[in-house]
């Protein structure tokens, strides 16, 4: 019941049965039905007022009293529990759950979620979405060749990502999460080395990409045999070993979750615990994965590593937000004309064409050979023959 006003030590509680038959006979027949033909409650205590004040009064501790005193004496036995049930939790409910107070949010007492339960949950909405029927893409062998600081940087965050996501998974798994590191590698919106993949994220407040490099498990020594199965599945990932199984995976995820992204990608199989994803459309076919690996392992220190750097963090906002264009005048006839050209990106391939620019396919002409150009093409405007300069062309 709503407990206004508090209750005093002249006022108890009524016992939880009663009050569950009051109120159920209230809800039923109205607030005034209880003592139909037995005149009605006392006035509400001037106290109780605000926009819960009806509520109030029909709830309150002397209007059910007084609606206990109006029934019969059969209602009355029928509402009061025998001696011997005082203090019994009926119903099961939580002892005071007949008092509501006002001032304070009620507890309901539901505790945390099961984790079993949460986990099975989400293994049968994992089970619901059905794996794609469609030819898995072959992907081509990486190989990364040399001996240098930068090979052995590369293999240790590969097996840190194979240790710290699937150590106990069945070997077959273990590769498959090495695929989906490379795979990120040759993709257009990913970094372009093995240990910027892996650490992609880890200092960013929206999260990382593998959990591991932000959720303190580097913090635990690993275990030497589990960490030695690791080391010998990364060596072979990055020596041309391909799992077919997986395809173009680029995104996986435990079966005991299922994360908000996964029904917006291609399921393409489950090998162990983990599930393995596409994009979807033609970014996640084969053909999507033209990235090189731009190596420059042995650079990206801890510092780098931990931190929010390019080198490391670039990923698909770099990708998709084209480079910052310059802009170019050309002169023609007498009128001025400016184009937007958008740059190359730092790597050097061409940035992704933007609506209106202009993308270059050749050098950029010199000052020079821009003023010739313009000069040429105002002779040829005015009908004069065009005036014959070495070089004046632009080479491609």
């Amino acid at each position: 019941m709503l407990n206004a006003p508090p209750l005093t030590p002249e006022a108890p509680a009524l016992r939880p049965v009663r009050t569950l038959a009051l109120i159920a006979l209230v809800g039923v027949l109205g607030p005034g039905a209880a003592g139909a033909g037995r005149g009605g409650p006392p006035a509400p205590s001037a106290d109780l007022a605000g926009p819960g004040m009806t509520v109030a009064r029909a709830f309150s501790e002397p209007s059910l009293e007084a609606r206990f005193a109006s029934l019969s004496p059969t209602l009355r036995a029928f509402a009061d529990p025998p001696a011997s049930a005082k203090g019994q939790a009926w119903l099961g409910l939580t002892p005071g759950w007949e008092i509501l107070d006002l001032a304070r949010l009620p507890n309901l007492e539901l505790g945390e979620p099961d984790a079993a339960f949460q986990a099975e949950d989400a293994r049968r909405i994992n089970a619901l979405r059905p794996v794609s029927r469609e030819p898995l893409a072959k992907m081509p062998a990486f190989r990364l060749s040399g001996a240098g600081e930068d090979a052995r940087r590369a293999l240790t965050c590969l097996t840190q990502a194979v240790y710290y996501e699937a150590a106990r998974e069945p070997e077959v798994g273990q590769a498959a999460v090495a695929q989906v590191v490379l795979n990120r590698l040759r993709h257009p919106g990913y970094p372009k080395s093995v240990c910027g993949v892996v650490y992609q994220g880890s200092a960013r407040p929206t999260g990382c990409q593998f959990t591991f490099t932000c959720d303190g498990s580097l913090g635990r020594p690993p275990e030497p045999a589990l960490w030695s199965a690791a080391d010998a599945v990364a060596r072979r990932a990055l020596s041309g070993h391909v799992v077919r199984e997986v395809g173009s995976a680029t995104h996986y995820h435990a079966d005991y979750v299922a994360p908000y992204w996964a029904p917006t990608l291609v399921k393409l199989a489950q090998i162990g615990a983990h599930i393995f994803y596409r994009w979807t459309g033609p970014s996640g076919e084969a053909g999507a994965f033209t990235g090189r690996y731009a190596g420059g392992e042995a650079s990206l220190t801890p510092a780098i590593l931990g931190g929010v750097d390019p080198r490391t963090q670039a990923g698909l906002e770099a990708f998709m937000a084209p480079p910052p264009p310059r802009t170019v005048t050309l002169a023609l006839a007498g009128e001025t004309r400016t184009y937007t050209i958008s740059e190359p990106d730092a790597a050097g391939s061409a940035g992704l064409p933007a609506p209106g620019q202009l993308s270059p396919i050749r050098r950029r002409p010199t000052p020079e050979e821009i003023r010739r150009i313009n000069a040429a093409l105002a002779a040829l405007e005015k009908g004069e023959p065009a005036p014959v300069v070495a070089g004046a062309g632009v080479q491609p």
